[in-house]
């Protein structure tokens, strides 16, 4: 299982800031997404989220490319009666994000719903035309890509990351956000060939063929524009194109489509709607105490998170700051849902 090990990572850490429809990098970059509705923000979002920064990291260095690595929450879903507010869900994402190099990009935030992932890569691939850009997403939304609007259109605009991650049976959750208990069948926490195969069937049919096992070939698109210009330019003894590097992919014949690299370690077991189901059940047991023991149970309940207390499951899912804010706020309380 993945673990987040955030204070590793603190010397290589960029800042954590909104990107704008305006912003413009000079320099290649690479740009990977993880979309949602983050209602709240948990430690599983932010395991996936380190681990393809973790692992393009060395890629983006060698190649002398930008990195950026981006939590995309949703508008409010019109066909939940419980979403929580915009505003709270981003200033939980900027707590938890920060201190990492996670960013936070407020592209899908604020438009009117519904907002179609569709639409969204399209707007970044139109932001981006010369960058590498990922979406990453769980084996449970690859597989149900054909039931979203052009989901199996999603590779003419970025390419995907899909984490082993199944469907849950609690329909209640948005897709994005689901996690379940399942993980890789070895008793070492690693992929079999068997379990790799498996997976690459969940995708669509019309999916399989784009299927690589690099997530190097995720930057086929730059590379492929790179290489040509390394090509044009083969007899100046001074080109220094990183890319003529053992970065360069093997298999460049359809560079403009984008490409699946299916990540087969297995992720935490957490899902938002579990998290909001316990802050309910604590809030019900709080309610019944008398004010003063109110306040020393939500104190303990917090200290536990802070001490990662292995008894509180919420010590394991969120950030003790973000704990802190839903408390402040009485988000996902059961009042607020009667």
């Amino acid at each position: 299982m993945l673990t987040c090990t955030l204070s590793t990572f603190i010397h290589l850490f960029m800042p954590n800031t909104s990107n704008s429809p305006q912003e413009k990098t000079p320099a290649p970059a690479i740009r990977a997404y993880l979309g949602g509705s983050f209602d709240p923000v948990h430690n599983g979002h932010l395991e996936v989220a380190i681990s393809v920064y973790q692992h393009l990291l060395p890629i983006a260095t060698q190649l002398q490319y930008t990195l950026h690595v981006s939590l995309l929450p949703n508008a409010r879903s019109p066909f939940k009666t419980q979403s929580t507010d915009p505003n709270h869900r981003l200033a939980m994402l900027k707590l938890a994000t920060e201190s990492t190099p996670i960013q936070i990009n407020e592209l899908e935030l604020w438009q009117a719903p519904p907002v179609y992932t569709i639409d969204s890569v399209r707007t970044l691939r139109q932001q981006y035309p010369n960058d590498s850009l990922i979406f990453i997403m769980g084996m449970d939304s690859a597989h149900s890509l054909d039931k979203w609007k052009d989901g199996l259109r999603l590779t003419d605009h970025v390419n995907l990351w899909v984490f082993n991650r199944q469907s849950s049976t609690d329909v209640s959750d948005d897709i994005s956000e689901k996690f379940t208990d399942r993980t890789i069948s070895s008793k070492n926490n690693t992929a079999t060939t068997q379990d790799v195969n498996f997976l690459k069937t969940q995708l669509p049919l019309s999916l399989q063929p784009h299927i690589t096992d690099s997530p190097i070939e995720l930057l086929t698109p730059t590379i492929q524009q790179s290489s040509d210009s390394l090509n044009s330019n083969s007899t100046n003894p001074n080109n220094t194109d990183p890319t003529s590097t053992d970065l360069k992919s093997p298999d460049l014949k359809n560079a403009k489509q984008g490409r699946i690299y299916i990540d087969s370690r297995p992720i935490t077991a957490v899902s938002s709607t579990q998290i909001r189901e316990q802050l309910q059940k604590l809030d019900d047991q709080t309610n019944k105490m008398p004010v003063a023991e109110r306040q020393i149970a939500s104190i303990a309940s917090i200290n536990d998170i802070i001490s990662n207390t292995e008894s509180n499951p919420l010590a394991k899912w969120l950030n003790p700051a973000v704990y802190q804010y839903i408390i402040a706020h009485q988000l996902y309380s059961a009042a607020q849902f009667r």
